[in-house]
Order: C-alpha cells, then sequence, then structure tokens
C-alpha cells in the first residue's frame, strides 16, 4: 500500500468531515458597505457612472430599471414586482422600510436574507480520480481507489438535512463515474457546462480583454463569430497569444492581424516557418486546397469558405477554414453529405491536374469516412441500414479505454461498409464533377494561393463569383414506399393541414 494514495485518500476523507462539523458553527459574512465610491476618472453619482454600472449589470443579465427620483423607487419596486407576477421577495439585510413595505404590496411575502451563516461547501475537483466506476481496476475491488470510493459514498450518505452542507464535484469524464454517485441523496444535480455560444464568446472575450491594448478598429463581437466550438479557455489562450504576437513584433495594440495569428496558431497550430517545400509539393498543396475552397464554395448546403493558406501549420501543410455564420446545433443530411464533398475535395484535385494522388489527403479520408459512418449506424441517414442504432459503447472501462460492442450481425456490417463505401464514391464523384465544370476557377484559385500564400473571405468571394453552384438535391425520404401528405387547399380557399380519415394518406379516391 502506497503512502501516498493513504494520504490523499485521508486527505478527502478529512475535508468532508470537516465540512460536516463546519455547518454547526456559525460563521458570520462581513456586510457588504453600501457607501463606497468607485475609482474612476467620472464624479461618483455622474451620468457616466451611472451609464456604466447598467451596463455591467446588463452584462449579467440583470434587470435594470431607471427612475429619476428617489420618491419614485419605492413605486418602481411595486410596479416590477407586479410585472413579474412575484408572490414571495427575499431582500438583504438593512434595506430600507419604505422598500420593503413597496416589496410587500399586493399581498407578497417579503423575507430577509440575512446570510449571518454561511453554508459550509466542499469542492472536489477531478472526482473521476476516486468516483470511477467500480470493477474497472486491475486490482479488483480492493484497490485504494474503490476502497476511498466505498469510503466517501458512506460519508455522503450523512449529508442529510441537518448538516447543511454542499458537495460540489467537477469532473470531464461524466461517463465513468460509478452509479452509486450520482443517486438521488448524493450528487442530486448534473450541470453541463458546455462551449458557449456566440454571445457567450463575446462576454468571455470581453472579461479576457480587460488590461490588454486592443486597437480602436478590434471588434470583439467579430472575433466571436469566427470562433465557433472555442472554449473559455481557447478564447483566453486567442487573446494571450495576440498580446504575445503584438509584444514580439515591437506593438503596442494588438490589432486584427495579431489576433486572426492567433486564432489561426489556437486551431491549427504555429506556423512551420523553418519547413521549405519543393516547388512541386508547394504546387500539390496550392491545388489540394483549391480543390477543397472550390467543393465548398459550389455546395448548395455548405457554410462560407472564409480561409485558404498553403503555409504549413501544425502538421498540416494548408488548410482550408469552412465557419458557419452562426451557432449550429444541429446539422442535416445534406450539409453533411456536402462536408464529405469538400473533404473529398483536395484528393479529387490532385488526380485531375497531377493524376498522381499524394498522401496528404490521409486525413481528410479518415475525417470523411468518420462522418458517412456515424451517417449510417448513428443518425440512420441511409435506406439500406435504416433509422437504427449499430454498436453500443460501455461506461464501464477496462485500462482507460472504452469498450465498444458490435451488437449486430455480419450480414449488418457488410451492408455498413457498403452503405459507406457509397457515401465516399459519390461524395468523390460529385468534387470531381464541380471541379471539372469550374476548372478555370480552380487554376486562378490555385496560381492566387501560389503567388500570395494565403487568400481571406473578400478575396475568395471576388475568385468565386464565377463559380457554379451545385443543384439543390431532390428531398429524401428513408423508405420511398410511405406516400408523402401534401396540404390540401380548406373549402375557402385556404390551406388547411387538417386531413380527413379518408385522404389522411393522401390517396385519389
Amino acid at each position: 500500500m502506497s503512502t501516498t494514495t493513504m494520504d490523499a485518500k485521508t486527505a478527502i476523507l478529512a475535508r468532508a468531515r470537516d465540512a460536516i462539523s463546519r455547518s454547526q458553527q456559525g460563521r458570520p459574512v462581513r456586510p457588504i458597505p453600501r457607501d463606497y465610491i468607485r475609482s474612476t476618472e467620472h464624479a461618483p453619482g455622474s451620468q457616466a457612472v451611472i451609464d456604466e454600472m447598467i451596463e455591467k449589470l446588463e452584462d449579467y443579465s440583470a434587470k435594470v430599471v431607471v427612475v429619476s427620483e428617489e420618491s419614485e423607487v419605492a413605486d418602481a419596486i411595486s410596479t416590477f414586482l407586479a410585472d413579474q407576477k412575484a408572490t414571495s421577495v427575499v431582500v438583504p439585510t438593512g434595506l430600507d422600510d419604505a422598500f420593503k413595505k413597496a416589496a410587500a404590496r399586493d399581498g407578497r411575502t417579503v423575507r430577509e436574507d440575512s446570510r449571518e451563516q454561511a453554508i459550509p461547501t466542499l469542492e472536489l475537483d477531478e472526482i473521476d480520480a476516486v468516483g470511477r466506476h467500480r470493477g474497472s481496476g486491475t486490482g479488483g475491488g480492493h484497490d485504494e481507489r474503490e476502497q476511498t470510493l466505498n469510503q466517501l459514498l458512506v460519508e455522503m450518505d450523512g449529508f442529510d438535512a441537518n448538516t447543511n452542507v454542499i458537495l460540489i464535484a467537477a469532473t470531464n469524464r461524466p461517463d465513468v463515474l460509478d452509479p452509486a454517485l450520482l443517486r438521488p441523496g448524493r450528487f442530486d444535480r448534473q450541470v453541463s457546462v458546455e462551449a458557449p455560444d456566440m454571445a457567450g464568446r463575446a462576454a468571455i472575450l470581453k472579461v479576457h480583454a480587460q488590461g490588454k491594448p486592443l486597437n480602436d478598429d478590434v471588434d470583439l463581437e467579430l472575433v466571436a463569430k469566427r470562433t465557433p466550438g472555442f472554449t473559455g479557455a481557447d478564447l483566453a489562450n486567442v487573446l494571450n497569444e495576440a498580446a504575445l504576437l503584438t509584444a514580439r513584433s515591437n506593438a503596442h495594440l494588438i490589432d486584427n492581424r495579431a489576433l486572426d495569428e492567433a486564432i489561426d496558431r489556437v486551431i491549427a497550430g504555429p506556423q512551420k516557418r523553418t519547413r521549405v517545400m519543393r516547388d512541386h509539393e508547394k504546387r500539390v498543396t496550392a491545388y489540394h486546397e483549391a480543390g477543397h475552397a472550390l467543393c465548398a464554395a459550389a455546395g448548395a448546403y455548405s457554410d462560407p469558405v472564409t480561409k485558404v493558406t498553403i503555409l504549413p501549420r501544425g502538421r498540416a501543410l494548408g488548410y482550408t477554414q469552412v465557419m458557419p455564420q452562426d451557432d449550429k446545433y444541429s446539422t442535416t443530411r445534406n450539409e453533411l453529405l456536402d462536408q464529405l464533398v469538400y473533404a473529398m475535395g483536395g484528393r479529387a484535385a490532385e488526380e485531375i491536374i497531377f493524376r498522381d494522388p499524394t498522401t496528404g489527403a490521409s486525413n481528410d479520408i479518415e475525417k470523411a469516412t468518420a462522418t458517412a459512418r456515424k451517417m449510417v449506424t448513428d443518425y440512420g441517414m441511409t435506406s439500406a441500414v435504416g433509422a437504427v442504432k449499430l454498436g453500443t459503447t460501455e461506461s464501464e472501462t477496462v485500462l482507460g479505454l472504452n469498450a465498444t460492442s458490435r451488437d449486430f450481425s455480419e450480414q449488418v456490417a457488410a451492408t455498413v461498409d457498403t452503405e459507406v463505401r457509397g457515401l465516399l464514391d459519390a461524395a468523390h464523384r460529385e468534387a470531381w464533377e464541380i471541379l471539372t465544370r469550374n476548372r478555370a476557377v480552380l487554376d486562378q484559385l490555385a496560381e492566387e494561393l501560389l503567388t500570395r500564400e494565403t487568400l481571406l473571405e473578400k478575396d475568395l468571394e471576388r475568385i468565386f463569383e464565377g463559380v457554379i453552384k451545385q443543384p439543390e438535391r431532390p428531398l429524401w425520404r428513408s423508405d420511398e414506399s410511405l406516400p408523402v401528405v401534401e396540404a390540401a387547399p380548406a373549402p375557402g380557399g385556404e390551406s388547411d393541414d387538417s386531413h380527413g380519415s379518408d385522404d389522411f394518406w393522401g390517396y385519389n379516391h
């Protein structure tokens, strides 16, 4: 038995017991002073200070009601609570009696929140270190981690209503936690912290931009628009990278150029300035990325192309940036098919131009294959397999690896392989058609990439003006035998979605 493991176990349990014991003791909280004076260039109480305070409150989703006279405050409180249909109000200790009476109008219940006693809070980070599913380790049920978990579960049974202890735990792997931890009475609530939306990213950028000198033309809203899927740490890293780049260039203000480079660094890694490619490799890379960009621009359902570069970055010799205009929370079948098309566009361009494809398309093929397989096995977007979820991922792990079981026959597996191959072949053919039809645009884009190395959105819009777009695909049905119900005109001439039982299926009698 290792001393380190025992010390960790003892520390966790000691913190839990200490939190329970503190719950029986009063811990007065210092009152918040209400007569503070802000340090600002504007005078306290001036309109500029008021506007700034209102802005900061609204950043925290607070609703602000502005009154011109102090005598109007009580009526404003009563009106606001009535608009909110409030029946019970919690007010801070020390609030003026006139305001309390205003809150109590119309029969509302008013209760003071004294906060004289703080609720002990125990926070455990990375709870999966001790809370992993029992039986998944190498020591059976007798290793130190499982013993620690067992004791922790016993201690948590003592967190009843009389102890007033809040236990908070964090993990990046909720799927591997033991079910006993998640039952009611232990961890009752699970709060998922996902990647922020565009408004959230803008707010996060404003927080991390404090103290950093930004140029006047920098718009953090545009930066938030260009960073979909970024977490708070990613956004902080973008601003830190931009600040470092600015300092290295002996500049004093962070500009859009530094932010653009910082975003690229977070997405694809730093630029490989020492990597020198031969002219032929550079030309192949230019046509490869031009193939990606042209297929994305010609697709009827794909997002706009915002950047194309042949500068080596990370493991890539170049990359094409296809960025959605807004946050997306679901993807249609046609959008996935377009993703397959522009993923295969680089390989198709190499075959058309050089008749000798390279290994540079390996990552594109890997991603396209994964997307196509999910369309077949997870999303039910093929007729041959249907809307069936194939394969299950077990929550129990062995040696830290997820165990995936195949719950379908060899015949179905062969059908899945056939469907995946069919989707990829169709995407390759469509990419070939796009590049052949728009060969002049492909050559122009590749030549400009060879000359300028990086093309941004405005340059791409100019080049893609003459692109022949793909027609919209016909509507897809998983079962062609199912009739389509069309909205029939109502007797008054207006469309009515309701149908009688006789014509529900759209049959003509």
